[in-house]
């Protein structure tokens, strides 16, 4: 039987599968800045801040219960599959408590797709999407979110607006990123938008809702560009740090080099001339390869 080789297992740090990544349930070394992601169940897309957890010096911890969320600089709230049934599961849990007590005594939350949905004040879902019916949200940020049957898939360049609260500096910055996500959510009266996004075919439009120190955005990706080390920096000057004492790293040259390991490995260990023909040719009659 034709045989094209065994891949062993590697130490290379790819982008994890949804909800299955060790580093969900890694305990982090302590550092200057504590970051604090709730782990919801249907949890996805929570690479959005794989840069922060990259850089020296920052803790970015996982959170599934009341008596691990602890003091953080910043509260992220990821994306899901299920925010209505998340949400849920939270408020049973004490989390979302713990989050509004930590929300009234001044700390910043950013809420990112789901999670943006979740801070809001109502979400519907008359379609029935997520099943039907509708909640009450957090209860942070004046918006509201109605589900449609329709997904909203798109490649976005986006540019922070001012703001206000804690995160006031992020103004300006820019971000490249992508939305997925069912449902539109409105800001009420007055509410300014977190950022402006403009999609691959040049269109203009605004993202997100800020209120005091409550921000969201649909806008995954976020942190892949300067955003992380300018939040970062925004984030140790408010605790008396100086804001340029952790060094950020490349993300995107990090990323081509664990793809270069693995691309080295598979060569190594793989036929690949073997390969080759079975892509060109494909399998010869009444032969096989397993890999």
């Amino acid at each position: 039987m034709p045989f094209v080789g065994v891949v062993p297992y590697l130490s290379v740090e790819l982008d994890d599968e949804d909800s299955l990544s060790e580093s969900l349930s890694r305990t982090p070394r302590e550092g200057l800045l504590d970051l604090a992601v709730i782990r919801w169940p249907k949890v996805s897309n929570f690479t959005d801040f794989q840069p922060l957890a990259r850089v020296p010096g920052v803790t970015l911890r996982y959170v599934g219960r009341p008596e691990q969320f602890g003091k953080p600089d910043l509260v992220l709230l990821p994306g899901t599959k299920n925010v209505m049934g998340d949400l849920a599961w939270m408020r049973d849990n004490g989390l979302e408590a713990c989050i509004q007590r930590y929300a009234a005594e001044g700390g910043p939350v950013l809420g990112i797709c789901g999670g943006y949905q979740m801070l809001g004040m109502t979400i519907r879902d008359p379609e029935g999407v997520e099943g039907g019916g509708a909640m009450e949200g957090m209860g942070l940020l004046p918006v509201d979110t109605v589900y449609a049957t329709e997904k909203v898939r798109t490649r976005v360049r986006g540019m922070v607006q001012p703001v206000e609260g804690a995160l006031r500096e992020l103004a300006g910055v820019p971000f490249i990123g992508y939305e997925i996500h069912m449902g539109r959510t409105i800001r009420r009266d007055g509410i300014s938008p977190f950022a402006v996004l403009t999609e691959l075919n040049g269109m203009e439009k605004e993202d997100g809702a800020v209120f005091g120190n409550i921000y969201g955005t649909y806008a995954h990706g976020f942190f892949d560009a300067e955003s992380a080390s300018a939040l970062i920096r925004i984030l140790l000057r408010r605790k008396g740090i100086k804001g340029d004492i952790l060094q950020s790293i490349d993300l995107h040259a990090f990323k081509e080099q664990q793809y270069n390991l693995l691309a080295d490995a598979l060569r190594e260990h793989l036929d690949m001339n073997r390969i080759y023909s079975i892509l060109e040719q494909g399998l010869s009659e009444g032969g096989r390869a397993d890999v």
